[in-house]
């Protein structure tokens, strides 16, 4: 190394060196010179002949133009593009023979600079090399009867190749700063505004095709296809490099550009421009935030996309084709593919998001490029809505004006994520499994999701669930739903609850068009059977929901749950019930029938029909949630029961002066009566009121204390402790604790008597006995019921009273009245 940089000095110092480095600083110095004096010499020339060049150069333009052209002043620029001419044209101005009419300058610029070819302008030519457009304002405007501020330049005479003159003047080199570019076009409603910052292109030619690499740096104000909708991209910044050709045969312009940045993100663009006809085409390809894609999209559509989002970058190509003359948008058609991502929308969230997207607004090719006329549509979509695994083979969303959704769902999912779908608790899954395959539409209103109509079926397995505001509770329930256009028809539900085992099927009609507009008018037909029905188990559907009334307004997206909640409440039940078997605390029956109708917590049943104690019963009435209890209106017919088991049946009606052992017989009665049921569903009997008649046939009392103390007081010879009837009827008033008897008719083995007055469960009794005397053991072999009654009252007559002293029952002598 040492001897290597002693080499290196030695040779900078020897002679040879220093002969070579003086003749090569002469060199410079005389190039220096040169240029020094040629551009002196060009100085002098422009000095001595700037008229005639001026004269030149507005000759060259006004050949090429139909307008006025105007220049402040001429400078020639000293050094500047060395070896061309350099020009600098200060306040230039630039008008079409109408722009009195318009008032747009074509073009408006503080200098622009232009290079000409030195040998060319030496032999009176003029050959442009290079144009510099600094601080300008150019404006292309398109009026509405289709002229155009652009038609200043004269067309260019075609020229065949044998008179094709070699001095033809051609600009190879453009650049722009500073330059305020507008196209304003009237007839199609465009607006193109660009700052441009810089613009630099070098063309090249191949006779009258030429080619360029431009580069351009700009902030987009408007880049509006259509004014009335809005802008794509703006106030964003575009920065890049266009490959630029023109064919003149096609008259086309073609443009390709790779990782050119608007804004913060890279695209790749191709796109064509037709110069005869005004078409164009333009694609777009990257990989962008939705967010940020949808900043770039005039504000008709971002306002739509806004409401929705996409938390990872998304792959995108837009396709846009047009024609720069034509009213309405050009054909805009995106696509987009979506892998494993989160998809937000007004609703929900939807994890796990895979699907391919497009959108087009030209839904229909015969209906033009127009909001109503555009769509998304999304194929093999998959994800998860609040944890339900959703697939969609297909999916349209069609017509921008007023949208509507359609399309095929399928989702397979435990039923326990339901749970995440109700705001306020009304329902809890603890267990089950469901599908569902639907066809679906739907409204969307301000994007949100609006009365989803569905056709197809839902099936549900082993569910087990607690509805909150009824306090039910349900074990491994299956349920098949069928949705159609005119019914939602239910195959089969199958019900557990406690003890009561339920198979359900049903029909709703005119399902889709009353669930949503009007849910107080839809009727839900249910044919229910059930081996073993507990009532009071089954009573608990009736109370009323505790639900706090809100003064603020209801939310305009009103979910899935909360809109089956105000259905489910809303709506009329009919159930057709058949029950092999039915329990009511001690009452037993079989062969159970009965329509029941549920409308707001209230109960109507019709036609109902049991068989029990022997007998029969016919029944209607209604059951209503009242606090913590039932009011109960009833209309029964009794068809010879048997009465000792129906008193057990009922806790003897809780009176205390006799029980079932006393008596037997076929008891059968009518009844109109109203009363209380308590919250476990037993039945409060001091609370009815209403009238009641009855009769007991092949009747039998034993050791009935209160005839027994009148026997032993009037009949001590007679068997009073078992007595048989040939009549027992009567009529009586509820009065909830009293009871006002009717002709209380007792034709007895023993005697005869009739009863009028006030029972009492409580205290107040006060009953008159008229009791003839005379043995009424043989009346029953008489023939009749005339001759009967014609012996019935013979004899002494004796009244008395049954009355209450201190909570019993006291027998005096004396009448009522008295």
């Amino acid at each position: 190394m040492p001897l290597f940089l002693h080499d290196l000095k030695s040779f900078f110092q020897s002679a040879r060196f220093k002969k070579y480095a003086r003749r090569f600083g002469f060199f410079i110095l005389g190039c220096i010179a040169f240029i020094l004096f040629a551009s002196g010499a060009l100085s002098l020339y422009f000095s001595r002949n700037k008229p005639e060049i001026i004269a030149k150069i507005n000759t060259k333009i006004n050949e090429n133009i139909n307008g006025k052209f105007h220049v402040g002043d001429f400078h020639y620029k000293f050094l500047t593009g060395f070896p061309n001419f350099t020009l600098a044209l200060k306040n230039v101005e630039l008008k079409d023979n109408k722009w009195a009419v318009h008032q747009h300058t074509l073009l408006k610029a503080a200098e622009i600079e232009v290079r000409l070819g030195i040998w060319s302008l030496l032999q009176n030519e003029i050959n442009i090399h290079k144009i510099l457009i600094n601080d300008a304002e150019i404006y292309l405007y398109k009026a509405e009867d289709g002229y155009s501020n652009a038609d200043i330049f004269k067309p260019k005479k075609k020229k065949s190749t044998d008179t094709k003159s070699e001095n033809e003047t051609t600009i190879d080199q453009i650049d722009l700063n500073s330059v305020h570019f507008i196209l304003d076009n009237r007839i199609g409603h465009k607006l193109f505004d660009f700052d441009i910052v810089s613009l630099k292109s070098k063309v090249d030619f191949d006779g009258d095709d030429w080619q360029t690499d431009l580069f351009l740096k700009t902030n987009i104000k408007n880049l509006a296809f259509n004014t009335v909708l809005g802008s794509f991209a703006q106030e964003k910044e575009l920065k890049g490099n266009f490959a630029i050709s023109y064919s003149s045969e096609k008259e086309k312009i073609s443009v390709e550009t790779e990782n050119l940045k608007i804004g913060t993100d890279s695209f790749d663009i191709i796109a064509f421009f037709n110069l005869d006809n005004s078409l164009f085409g333009i694609n777009i390809s990257t990989s962008i935030l939705w967010k940020n894609a949808s900043n770039l999209l005039s504000r008709n559509i971002s306002s739509q996309l806004d409401r929705f989002n996409l938390k990872k970058e998304i792959d995108v190509n837009c396709d846009i084709k047009g024609d720069f003359n034509d009213q309405g948008d050009p054909k805009i058609v995106v696509q987009a593919e979506i892998s494993n991502n989160e998809l937000t929308i007004p609703d929900g969230l939807i994890t796990d998001c895979n699907f391919k997207g497009t959108f087009t607004n030209n839904f229909r090719p015969k209906d033009g490029f127009n909001d109503a006329n555009s769509a998304v549509i999304l194929t093999r979509f998959s994800g998860k809505y609040q944890n339900i695994p959703l697939t969609i083979p297909q999916a349209v969303i069609s017509n921008f004006k007023k949208p509507l959704a359609t399309g095929i769902v399928n989702s397979d999912f435990n039923i326990q994520n339901l749970n995440e779908m109700s705001n306020d608790k009304w329902i809890h899954f603890s267990s089950g499994h469901a599908t569902a395959n639907l066809k679906f539409q739907f409204n969307i209103v301000n994007l949100y999701i609006t009365k989803p109509r569905f056709t197809g079926n839902v099936k549900v397995t082993d569910a087990s669930f607690d509805y909150i505001p009824k306090n039910v509770h349900a074990e491994k329930t299956n349920i098949e739903l069928n949705f159609t256009e005119k019914a939602l028809i239910i195959n089969q539900i199958t019900y557990k609850h406690q003890n009561n085992r339920i198979l359900i099927d049903g029909k709703i009609d005119n399902f889709l068009s009353l669930y949503y507009d009007a849910p107080e008018k839809m009727v839900v037909n249910w044919n229910i059977y059930c081996p073993n029905l507990d009532v009071k188990q089954f009573m608990g559907i009736l109370k009323t929901s505790k639900s706090k009334k809100s003064a603020q307004k209801p939310p305009k997206n009103v979910n899935f749950s909360n809109q089956m909640k105000s259905a489910i409440e809303k709506c009329t039940v009919v159930l057709n019930l058949k029950a092999d078997k039915l329990n009511y605390g001690k009452l037993t029956a079989t062969n159970t029938t009965a329509t029941i109708q549920m409308i707001d917590s209230r109960l109507f049943l019709k036609n109902g029909k049991v068989q029990t104690s022997g007998g029969n019963v016919t029944f209607s009435g209604t059951i209503e949630p009242r606090g913590n209890q039932y009011t109960f209106r009833s209309n029964a017919q009794i068809n010879r029961v048997d009465i000792a088991s129906f008193l057990r049946s009922f806790n003897n009606f809780q009176i205390q002066s006799f029980n079932p052992n006393n008596i037997e017989g076929k008891l059968s009665s009518n009844a109109n009566v109203t009363g209380l049921i308590s919250s476990k569903g037993e039945l409060i009997t001091n609370s009815m009121t209403g009238k009641l008649s009855f009769n007991v046939t092949q009747g039998v009392l034993q050791n009935f204390d209160p005839i027994v103390r009148v026997g032993k007081f009037a009949f001590p010879f007679r068997d009073v402790k078992n007595i048989t009837f040939s009549d027992l009827s009567g009529n009586v008033n509820l009065r909830g604790e009293q009871i006002d008897v009717h002709n209380l008719t007792i034709s007895s083995s023993v005697l005869n008597f009739d009863i009028e007055g006030i029972y009492s469960f409580g205290r107040g009794t006060n009953l008159a006995l008229t009791v003839p005397l005379r043995n009424s053991k043989n009346d029953i072999n008489l023939a009749s019921e005339a001759e009967r009654d014609a012996v019935r009252d013979r004899g002494i007559i004796l009244h008395l009273l049954a009355v209450d002293d201190d909570g019993k029952i006291k027998i005096k002598w004396g009448k009522r009245d008295k």
